[in-house]
C-alpha cells in the first residue's frame, strides 16, 4: 500500500466538476484508492464519497492505494491536486 498527503490548494476544493475530473483520473488505475479527510476514508472512484467529504480550500487529505499500479495512481492524482487541474 502507498499512501500520501497533499493539500488541497484551488479556490473552491474539490466541488462536482474537480472531483468529477478526480475520479475520471482515479478510473485510470486498477488498484484499488481511496481518500482520507479527518477519521472518514472513501473510495476515490465514488462521486458521492468524494463530495460527502466536503473537501475545501487547506484541506489536507490522505491519498492511499493498493494493487499493481499503486504507486502510479497516488503519484498521478497528487500531480493532479497540486497542477491545479482539479480548479
Amino acid at each position: 500500500m502507498v499512501s500520501k498527503s497533499v493539500t488541497i490548494l484551488n479556490q473552491v476544493g474539490l466541488h462536482a466538476k474537480a472531483a468529477t475530473l478526480f475520479i475520471q483520473k482515479a478510473n485510470e488505475f486498477k488498484a484499488s484508492i481511496w481518500v482520507e479527510k479527518d477519521a472518514r476514508r472513501v473510495n476515490a472512484k465514488s462521486l458521492l464519497g468524494i463530495l460527502s467529504l466536503g473537501i475545501t480550500r487547506g484541506t489536507e487529505i490522505v491519498l492511499s492505494a493498493e494493487g499493481t499500479d499503486e504507486a502510479e495512481a497516488v503519484s498521478a492524482l497528487c500531480m493532479l491536486i497540486s497542477d491545479g487541474v482539479c480548479e
